[in-house]
């Protein structure tokens, strides 16, 4: 089934809809919490574009880079709402400035699929201020080299748009719940996001597999 043209319906402020929240389950291995995040995010991009996605057709519903390019561009449009709406706010914020061009017909495997998914990736270091840890490479999508880094790229994308209205997987509502509960714990003051998107001293979002000595 190939990426739907239409835009994302939702309830947000961006018009992407808030998945449901669901609980965190303990993994034997890290094979079974990378299938765990690969099923989370499908259940997210299928929910934003009315896609017949799951955990097994995952990469190959991204292999053209048609859906990449989509929701960067959706991700995009929901920034400059944002900066229409909230331009006080939005100086504390990494928004992207800029979308992405799209083949519409690329096929699997060839060269306009790959130009596809490197402009996603340029997308992704420029306008969203990724960290070079968290990427991903051309031939890790299309060759299926390193999934685990197509997995942690998207889910960091979520992290990043979520903070101006976009609907994030529910890992990252989890990851914020959890944050949140260690913040009041440990007794630490919310600080204000930087111009680049982080906080100073601000607790890093924790993979839920940490939180049961797994490696992700």
């Amino acid at each position: 089934t190939s990426p739907s043209k239409s835009q994302p319906s939702g309830r947000t402020a961006s018009g992407l809809p808030d998945p449901p929240i669901r609980s965190i389950r303990p993994f034997k291995s890290s094979e079974q919490y990378l299938e765990a995040m690969k099923e989370d995010l499908a259940d997210w991009l299928r929910n934003l574009y009315q896609l017949d996605i799951g955990s097994a057709n995952f990469l190959e519903m991204l292999e053209t880079g048609q859906l990449l390019c989509q929701h960067a561009n959706a991700v995009t449009r929901a920034a400059r709402d944002f900066l229409a709406r909230s331009p006080a706010s939005a100086q504390k914020i990494w928004l992207p400035r800029s979308g992405v061009c799209c083949n519409g017909a690329a096929q699997p495997g060839t060269f306009q699929a790959r130009d596809n998914i490197s402009n996603f990736i340029q997308w992704c270091r420029k306008e969203m201020g990724i960290k070079e840890v968290l990427m991903f490479e051309t031939e890790d999508l299309v060759l299926r080299k390193n999934e685990k880094h197509v997995v942690l790229c998207l889910l960091e994308l979520g992290r990043r748009a979520w903070r101006f209205g976009v609907a994030a997987p529910t890992l990252v509502h989890l990851e914020e719940e959890i944050e949140e509960e260690l913040r009041q714990e440990l007794a630490l003051p919310f600080q204000k996001l930087g111009p680049d998107g982080t906080e100073s001293g601000k607790l890093l979002y924790l993979p839920c597999a940490v939180l049961h000595d797994q490696g992700v």
